[in-house]
């Protein structure tokens, strides 16, 4: 299998990581460079990186989404995790429920011992941000579903939810403009070619990923628990947020949205946003179609 043309040990990737911290650290203490910014949504006011660092700490449970193309997101989420320090265990999409990484010289063969699919998420996209897991020493588990399940639930629907989750789901179901909301993204992700008899059993699939993910982090053993996921399954309104929400209504949940400048943020969808300059990329509906039901 062809892993991209890096295959740097742990302790290189240590080493750059501990530079660009450095380099951040530098200039006054600024923060962030090149235009970034880290905004409470709440109050609208632009914070500092250790500000939103203190409050990850003062939580039980952060979310950290991402554009899972941009590079950005993920190098600064793994600066975030190595800043934060040992108490957290985290929880990563990218990774099938149950399984667990063992870090060892080689990061790549590490996550793929887990279940980590280089090819599915562009390989080596990710590296910076399971370098900063791996250098921080925290525990690395997975929050998905097996890709069969759920081409199991986008086909036949909510009757295919494994038991467990759908106990969840049934005690934390979706208010109409959440629905509506999960399912206009769900279009715009599908280049409006999602036909309106595969809608329902998309937004299963996606609710039960949801339910999946929120389950690994009641599981996990420490505070905050973070999960790492696509920025609609870390929403407050229909995604893991809102499952923690109506099943967890004690915890005190951050949740980051990444974005991208110039990218629209509403109120209520994430408690802050973090804005990084946008990824290179062609436009991702030109010759998009939707793959057959299998």
């Amino acid at each position: 299998m062809n892993r991209g043309p890096r295959r740097w040990s742990l302790r290189t990737l240590a080493a750059l990581a501990l530079a660009a911290l450095a380099a951040l650290a530098a200039g006054c203490g600024t923060w962030p460079p090149g235009g970034e910014r880290i905004v409470d949504l709440r109050s609208g006011r632009t914070i500092t990186r250790s500000e939103l660092i203190g409050a990850m700490r003062a939580s039980d449970v952060v979310l950290l989404g991402e554009r899972h193309d941009n590079v950005h997101h993920h190098a600064a989420r793994g600066a975030l995790i190595e800043a934060l320090g040992a108490r957290t265990a985290v929880v990563a999409e990218h990774l099938p429920r149950g399984r667990r990484v063992q870090f060892g010289p080689d990061l790549l063969v590490s996550l793929e011992a887990a279940g980590f699919e280089p090819k599915a998420w562009r390989w080596p996209l990710h590296e910076a941000l399971f370098a900063g897991v791996a250098q921080a020493g925290v525990p690395l588990v997975g929050g998905n579903l097996p890709r069969d399940v759920v081409r199991r639930i986008a086909r036949e629907g909510e009757a295919a939810w494994p038991e467990e989750l759908a106990a969840l789901l049934a005690r934390a179901p979706l208010d109409d403009q959440a629905q509506a909301a999960l399912d206009a993204d769900l279009l715009a992700g599908h280049c409006g070619h999602l036909s309106a008899q595969r809608l329902p059993g998309m937004r299963a699939a996606q609710r039960a990923r949801d339910a999946s993910m929120f389950a690994a982090l009641r599981d996990a053993a420490a505070a905050p628990a973070i999960l790492l996921a696509g920025n609609g399954h870390v929403r407050l309104d229909y995604g893991v947020g809102q499952l923690l929400a109506a099943l967890r209504p004690q915890s005190r949940v951050l949740s980051v949205g990444f974005l991208e400048a110039g990218e629209r943020v509403e109120p209520g969808l994430y408690t802050h946003a973090w804005i990084t300059p946008p990824a290179e990329r062609g436009d991702p509906c030109a010759g998009f179609a939707m793959p057959p039901r299998r």
